[in-house]
C-alpha cells in the first residue's frame, strides 16, 4: 500500500472541511453567514404610489384582492392587499396668517391624480439584516411594482412591520368582514334588480288585463 505524503493529508483535510461546511449550511447552522435566519414570520409592508392617474370612478386597488408584485424589476408573486388608503393630489398655498402661513388643499389643476398607500402581507425570513421574502430584502425605499387586471403602477416600500399572531388574526378578521359586506351588497343589488323585474312584469300584466 502506498504511503501517504503530507500534501495528501492536506488535500484530505480540505475535502473533509468542505463537506462539513456544506452539511452545516444545509442544516441551517452555517456559522459563517452574516445574516442567519432568526425566524419565519408574517410581515406587512406599505407601498407608496405617488401621482397615480385614474379617470375611472372606481379605485382599482381593493382590500382582500391579490396583486402581482415585481421587486427591483424581478417578478416575485401575488400578495394579498390588506388595506388601501388614498387621497387626491395636494398642493400648499400661502395664506395671510402668522400662526399658520400655509394651507394644504386639493390640486384642482390635476383632478385625476392620487397618492396611494397600499398595505400588503407576506411571509418572510427575519434575519439580522431585516426581512427577506423570496430572496428579496424588504426595506424602506425598495422599488416595487403592483400589477392587477387593469393596472400596473410603480412605487417604493415606505414601511415594514413584523406581525404577531394577534396582528395576523385581526387582519384576517377585517378582510373577512370586508368580504362579507361586499357579498351582502352584491346580494342586495341582485334582490333590487329582481324586485324591479317582478314589478315590471306585474305592471305589464295589469296593462294587458285593462285592455
Amino acid at each position: 500500500m502506498k504511503q501517504l505524503k503530507p500534501f495528501d493529508y492536506i488535500i484530505i483535510a480540505a475535502v473533509i472541511a468542505v463537506i462539513v461546511i456544506g452539511v452545516l449550511v444545509y442544516a441551517g447552522k452555517n456559522k459563517f453567514s452574516s445574516s442567519p435566519v432568526e425566524a419565519t414570520k408574517k410581515i406587512a409592508f406599505q407601498v407608496m404610489l405617488k401621482g397615480v392617474s385614474i379617470t375611472d370612478t372606481q379605485i382599482p386597488y381593493k382590500a382582500g384582492e391579490e396583486t402581482f408584485i415585481t421587486i427591483r424589476n424581478v417578478p416575485y408573486t401575488k400578495l394579498k392587499i390588506v388595506d388601501v388608503a388614498y387621497q387626491p393630489k395636494k398642493i400648499v398655498l400661502p395664506v395671510n396668517n402668522p400662526q399658520q402661513p400655509f394651507i394644504v388643499v386639493d390640486d384642482f389643476s390635476q383632478p385625476y391624480q392620487y397618492d396611494f398607500v397600499i398595505t400588503l402581507m407576506d411571509e418572510a425570513k427575519i434575519t439580522a439584516d431585516g426581512a427577506v421574502a423570496g430572496g428579496n430584502k424588504i426595506k424602506i425605499g425598495t422599488p416595487i411594482v403592483l400589477e392587477g387586471y387593469n393596472y400596473r403602477t410603480g412605487g417604493t416600500i415606505s414601511n415594514v412591520q413584523v406581525l404577531t399572531d394577534k396582528d395576523v388574526f385581526i387582519i384576517n378578521e377585517q378582510l373577512r368582514q370586508i368580504k362579507a359586506a361586499e357579498s351582502q351588497e352584491t346580494k342586495t343589488i341582485e334582490n333590487n334588480k329582481e324586485d324591479k323585474t317582478q314589478q315590471s312584469e306585474k305592471d305589464a300584466n295589469k296593462e294587458k288585463s285593462a285592455k
